[in-house]
């Protein structure tokens, strides 16, 4: 199997979390050209991604997903920088309130699913018509015009538990799995590769923080945990090898999946 990577990559949501593990497993695999896109500094990201490989090179673009022109524009910045994207993760989003339909209103609603929704299909698209200007890295079959990940959720195949009833994160999930799936039918025959990652709970630095929150019902991350057949949350380091995965040549007959990586949570 092919796991290198060569070209360059666009990360949305990279300044920590999953899209920060992910360009570090991109680097490990040989990207050296990379778009860090982020609301939030990725001075990190860029710290780490020197130490993994000192001739990287990064374009830090500030960026909110939800903004058409803004998103436009990032991809632009990326390929008047690098001439190409080879490897895009859509992996922006937000989690909103743990709050059954009765409990949300609609502005809440819209935001999450306005980032984590509409977000990755604004970033898709532009995407999307940039990899059909640029040619395949090579005449093999298992070679494509670029690649493309969307971090939906095992959220994205299951309802939410009663522990932590996040309506509106599911729903948006849901929603990327189904343009995954989508688009993934319609480009494929002209090259392009799209997929979805469904993480189960990660051990982010938003999960980490909530791990001694206290509600009426307990602990909800203390009880989902004891519902993982490993006993354990994924480390962020798990994730980006799988998106890494998804994006090498390993991967290549996969088309429209939603790979669940959760620990087992959803096979119960």
């Amino acid at each position: 199997m092919a796991f290198a990577l060569k070209g360059v990559a666009y990360i949305t949501g990279a300044g920590s979390g999953i899209g920060q593990h992910a360009a570090y497993s991109m680097a490990k695999l040989g990207v050296r050209s990379f778009a860090l896109l982020d609301r939030n500094p990725v001075t990190t990201t860029i710290s780490e991604l020197k130490k993994i490989s000192p001739d990287v090179e990064i374009k830090e673009i500030e960026l909110d997903v939800a903004n058409e022109s803004a998103v436009n524009d990032s991809v632009e910045q990326t390929v008047k920088e690098f001439g190409r994207i080879d490897y895009a993760l859509n992996n922006a989003g937000i989690g909103g309130a743990l709050k059954t339909t009765d409990q949300i209103p609609k502005d809440d609603f819209e935001r999450v699913l306005g980032v984590n929704t509409t977000g990755v299909w604004l970033c898709q698209r532009a995407q999307i018509r940039q990899m059909l200007k640029q040619e395949k890295r090579s005449n093999s079959v298992r070679s494509f015009r670029g690649s493309i990940v969307n971090t939906a959720s095992m959220y994205g195949v299951i309802g939410p538990t009663l522990t932590v009833p996040s309506t509106a994160y599911a729903t948006s999930k849901h929603a990327v799995v189904g343009l995954t799936k989508a688009d993934a039918i319609a480009f494929a025959p002209r090259g392009i590769k799209i997929n979805a990652i469904c993480p189960g709970y990660v051990l982010t630095p938003l999960v980490q923080n909530s791990m001694d929150i206290e509600t009426d019902r307990g602990n909800p991350m203390k009880i989902e945990a004891a519902k993982v057949p490993l006993q354990r949350f994924a480390n962020m380091e798990e994730i980006g090898d799988a998106i890494a995965y998804l994006h090498s040549d390993a991967s290549s007959y996969m088309i429209g999946a939603a790979m669940v990586v959760d620990g087992g949570f959803t096979i119960q």
